[in-house]
């Protein structure tokens, strides 16, 4: 890489790109894209991941602007609930009327 393209990057933001494979569904996550803008970023997502059709929808979300836990936050997030057993379906006993569930 020579000095030009090292400055060039610089400016570069690290873009998220999430894709709809089709209506209705979730967006999910496809890879990362560095671009120089928001609308830079949609059309190269555009050109890398929505080649072939593969979806009806993109995302694209500055990875800045991504909060997300962190796997030393699990405990936190988890093991508070584990004591709440009235959320889980299997707390409650069905009535032998219901045959289905």
């Amino acid at each position: 890489m020579n000095k030009e393209q090292s400055i060039n990057q610089e400016h570069l933001t690290v873009y998220e790109v999430f894709i709809r494979s089709a209506r209705g569904l979730d967006h999910k996550h496809v890879g990362s894209l560095h671009a120089e803008s928001p609308e830079h970023a949609l059309m190269y997502a555009r050109d890398c991941y929505l080649r072939r059709s593969e979806g009806v929808s993109v995302w694209v979300v500055k990875a800045s602007d991504i909060t997300a836990s962190q796997d030393t936050d699990l405990e936190n997030f988890i093991d508070p609930m584990d004591d709440k057993d009235y959320r889980h379906a299997t707390h409650y006993v069905l009535p032998e009327s219901v045959t289905n569930m």
